[in-house]
């Protein structure tokens, strides 16, 4: 069959839509290729039936050689593009049910001792029984059922995950006929014979079938749980146990729910009020004295999660929480080691959790609020208007050695953001923090620096600081670029250059060492 004729056949077969974006496809003014849906490296055939017209846009962009993953793909990134760019830990399960019209209904049941009579009304009436069992360990009931997407919903609390582009593995997977080896885990609540699943695990798996069109599933449903188990379950395996690959940011954010459980089961157990925080963080620690351990790191994860998602945090934007590595330029592993190690609080506090916070003036709140206000100097001088986001910081020193044009705004961006770079720029902020308290007659631990309010004076000597840092010539430097800014290096490497000017080898890096009072000079 010629190419022309061909062509006309598949846009009829397709409905006139690409194949890969499914959109519609217009033969006066795109241009439209032919490709095989399974290549004939993985034994796709010359065959009209393993032909695909495509846009030739989204056929040299395909993210996978075989156009049913492409397609998946193509999907994947349109909900990403919609919703995962501006909100924190999406695109999830909600999202691509969302898309593809599920999530709507609650089961109908009737319980019988261990017996379930489950009906769907909405589902053609289509009733069934199942066995209710009971786990000998954990004494929680749960049943196996095979359920239309409609009767799905997400649990977004227990599992704030974002999916992630790592889902192509899944699709291939399934593609090739490999079972589903781990069924997705939820729970509900009977409430007037009703009952709404919550999807909490595997949601990957879930989506990963619901983009190659699989519109009913099988899940392992716990019934009538405490939902603050199955989180605290699903933390753990995301982070002592290692049973599932969490981001920090994600073991950061259930640690932070895990915060607000205690809080909530301190307050019940001592009589207070649902808004009493009339106590510390230590007793807090102390009372749930078998997990002082993971209390205290929750009570830090709190903070973390308070200061990355307060709305006024402009570095946000230029944060890489998982996925589309080298993007952004700054990890959230990166802020953690740096921001976070420096200027957090790390043990618990022995005042009122409330102490002055009618009046701005709580330690941990005037710790995140600053923070937070350092974080958006950093961001103003280093990343808005001079990072390049099509540019991105993968390879960047790579590109620029092959002569590639790197502007210099972004090389400095990039280079900035370097774990042990950044660090040594924020010692020098905690150095000049303590050095204007003790010069106002207060000595104060590097711990609890940031909870001491900063005047407009310090605020503007930070400033002052950052942008002379900022100004250096080494950060658009391109001589260096194979030698000093070539392999990782770690903190005490880029201590030493700014304290002598020269790196270990003996190369000048900087005309001569960083002098804080001169930094803070405008």
């Amino acid at each position: 069959m010629e190419c022309q004729e061909l062509t006309k056949v598949l846009l009829k077969q397709q409905k006139k839509c690409c194949f890969i974006c499914e959109k519609p496809l217009d033969c006066a003014i795109d241009s439209i290729e032919i490709d095989h849906i399974i290549p004939r490296s993985k034994g796709g055939k010359d065959d009209e039936n393993n032909f695909a017209a495509t846009h030739a846009r989204c056929n040299r962009n395909k993210s996978d050689s075989d156009l049913r993953v492409a397609r998946c793909l193509a999907k994947y990134y349109k909900v990403k593009e919609d919703v995962g760019n501006q909100i924190p830990n999406r695109p999830n399960l909600a999202d691509f049910l969302e898309l593809y019209k599920g999530g709507k209904y609650d089961l109908h049941i009737n319980r019988q001792d261990l017996k379930l009579t489950i009906s769907m009304p909405e589902n053609n009436n289509q009733h069934y029984e199942e066995l209710i069992y009971k786990d000998s360990l954990s004494g929680l009931e749960y049943c196996f059922l095979n359920l239309p997407i409609e009767y799905l919903h997400h649990d977004n609390r227990i599992n704030p995950r974002a999916v992630s582009p790592r889902i192509r593995g899944l699709i291939i997977e399934f593609l090739s006929g490999k079972p589903q080896l781990h069924i997705a885990l939820a729970w509900g609540t009977i409430e007037q014979n009703r009952i709404k699943v919550q999807v909490f695990d595997g949601q990957h798996k879930v989506v990963a079938q619901l983009l190659l069109g699989v519109r009913t599933l099988p899940i392992r449903l716990f019934i009538n749980p405490d939902p603050n188990v199955l989180l605290e379950a699903n933390t753990n395996a995301g982070t002592i146990l290692r049973q599932v690959a969490f981001d920090q940011s994600i073991q950061r954010f259930l640690g932070s729910q895990l915060y607000w459980e205690k809080i909530d089961e301190y307050r019940k157990f001592t009589h207070r009020s649902e808004e009493d925080l009339s106590f510390t963080e230590q007793e807090l620690v102390n009372f749930f004295s078998g997990q002082h351990r993971e209390v205290a790191r929750y009570i830090i994860d709190d903070v973390r999660i308070s200061i990355i998602y307060n709305p006024e945090n402009k570095l946000r934007d230029y944060i890489e929480f998982s996925g589309r590595e080298g993007y952004k330029p700054l990890s959230y592993s990166t802020i953690e080691k740096t921001f976070f190690s420096l200027f957090i609080r790390q043990t618990p506090m022995q005042i009122p959790m409330n102490l002055n916070i009618e009046v701005g003036e709580n330690p941990r709140q005037l710790e995140k609020m600053q923070i937070v206000r350092l974080a958006n100097l950093i961001a103003s001088l280093f990343y808005i208007g001079s990072y390049d986001f099509d540019i991105g910081a993968n390879k960047v020193e790579d590109k620029l050695r092959r002569g590639e044009p790197i502007p210099d705004l972004h090389l400095r961006a990039v280079r900035i953001s370097r774990e042990e770079v950044l660090f040594n720029i924020l010692r020098y902020v905690q150095d000049l923090v303590k050095q204007y308290f003790l010069m106002d007659g207060q000595v104060i631990d590097d711990v609890e620096l940031f909870q001491h309010q900063f005047s407009e004076i310090l605020w503007m000597m930070i400033e002052r600081l950052l942008a002379n840092i900022t100004n250096l010539p080494l950060w658009i430097n391109h001589q260096i670029s194979g030698t000093v800014f070539g392999a990782k290096q770690d903190h005490e490497y880029w201590k030493i250059i700014f304290a002598t000017g020269l790196d270990r080898s003996g190369i000048q890096v900087i005309a001569k060492p960083l002098n804080l009072n001169e930094l803070v000079k405008e």
